[in-house]
């Protein structure tokens, strides 16, 4: 029972709030900004080299250097300048980010190419469609000269008809 009164009081603040005082709702729509922005953060660091993290935070290149192992002597990171280890924040191996920025990069490019195959055949289409159109324009100036003929054979005829 508790519940639903404090549901309807939050519900009724929030009405309150949004048709009367103008600070609230920029205050809202600026928490609505930032949610949405987050929302953006945390889908552009799922795929890819991210650009920022969930939280708003930069994305730094981090090099971490350990001297125990001769074949891996460094480990890179796309890590969240505000990383702290507590999983709100992004921290991805650099190897895994560029492999799939790779594949995206990839797939981009062969649809390119799949439109590209397109070229040579639309050309073809674009020339016939002018040589066309350059042919309807010289039957329509033909037909405009037709009609200026018949126009002026028109006058002639009712002046002798009409005088």
């Amino acid at each position: 029972m508790n519940e639903e009164v404090e549901i309807e009081i939050m519900v009724s603040e929030v009405m309150v709030c949004d048709g009367v005082d103008p600070s609230e709702e920029k205050k809202h729509s600026k928490r609505q900004k930032d949610y949405i922005n987050m929302l953006s953060y945390s889908c552009d660091s799922e795929y890819g080299i991210p650009r920022r993290c969930s939280c708003g935070g930069r994305i730094i290149d981090e090099v971490r250097v350990k001297q125990e192992y001769d074949t891996l002597p460094v480990k890179r990171f796309f890590t969240c300048a505000n990383y702290e280890a507590d999983g709100f924040h992004y921290r991805q191996p650099w190897v895994i980010g560029v492999q799939e920025q790779i594949e995206s990069l990839t797939k981009r490019l062969e649809e390119a190419e799949e439109v590209m195959k397109f070229v040579p055949s639309l050309k073809n289409q674009i020339e016939t469609l002018e040589a066309h159109a350059k042919g309807l324009t010289r039957q329509v100036d033909r037909l405009t000269a037709e009609v200026y003929n018949l126009t002026v054979q028109v006058a002639d005829l009712e002046k002798l008809c009409f005088e």
